[in-house]
């Protein structure tokens, strides 16, 4: 709640700047090409059939640790979950796809859009081992980053995750995204209180973040086994 007080002297009240008050697009799920990664609308059976081996058994049920859903016993019950998604007004969720074999490797979404506002959140990543600490998951970030920012008009582009989520919160900082905070009992996920970190970055951010993306995933960045020859953050760094 905004509370008003008279200030000395009848002076007038600091406000923020004046924008353009014009309206972001609403994100819906597009093809956005990349060298490593093509992303696209769900097909919920192809997808869940080429993501269930990937991302099924003991060894990957940490990949859901933090995830409102999964992990998923059967591929019928992942499809069942891609198909609410797709079905979901709220979400806009991207297949991510190898570029050059077209299978799927994770899935990521655009969610809690305010496009009078112009802030989205990226959310809801399931990334494959495949896509971990790859050049194609940095690719699939940056692809949708920019698909927000240049594309689709946002102002904001948002980070959340559970606070005691280490990896997600060392990628959120990775990709260029700022913490500001922790929100104390911010939800309830599968039974558990969950505190949840916010990081974010805005339009005046992107065209170093965007340059850095740029930089790092260009060709001659990588050695011939794929080793990055500089860490993403050391590029934006000296930017």
């Amino acid at each position: 709640m905004d509370v008003h007080h008279q200030t000395a002297g009848g002076d007038a009240p600091p406000l923020g700047p004046e924008v353009a008050t014009h309206r972001a697009a609403e994100p819906v799920a597009v093809t956005l090409r990349g060298a490593e990664v093509t992303l696209g609308p769900l097909d919920p059976a192809r997808d869940a059939a080429e993501l269930f081996p990937l991302v099924s058994g003991p060894e990957n049920a940490r990949l859901f640790a933090y995830l409102v859903t999964g992990p998923f016993a059967t591929e019928a019950e992942l499809r069942a979950d891609l198909e609410a998604a797709v079905g979901n007004p709220k979400l806009a969720t991207f297949a991510i796809r190898d570029a050059a074999t077209g299978r799927a490797l994770g899935r990521a979404c655009y969610m809690r859009a305010e496009p009078a506002h112009r802030t989205v959140e990226v959310g809801a990543i399931l990334f494959a081992p495949a896509l971990q600490r790859r050049r194609a998951g940095t690719e699939a970030m940056a692809l949708m980053a920019r698909h927000a920012f240049e594309t689709l008009g946002y102002r904001r582009y948002e980070w959340k995750c559970d606070a005691l989520n280490a990896p997600s919160r060392a990628a959120a900082l990775r990709l260029g995204f700022r913490f500001e905070g922790v929100f104390a009992r911010h939800m309830i996920v599968k039974g558990r209180s969950r505190d949840t970190a916010w990081f974010a970055m805005t339009g005046d951010d992107w065209p170093r973040i965007s340059a850095a993306f740029d930089a790092w995933l260009a060709p001659d960045n990588f050695d011939s086994t794929g080793r990055q020859r500089q860490r993403l953050e050391d590029v934006r760094a000296g930017l």
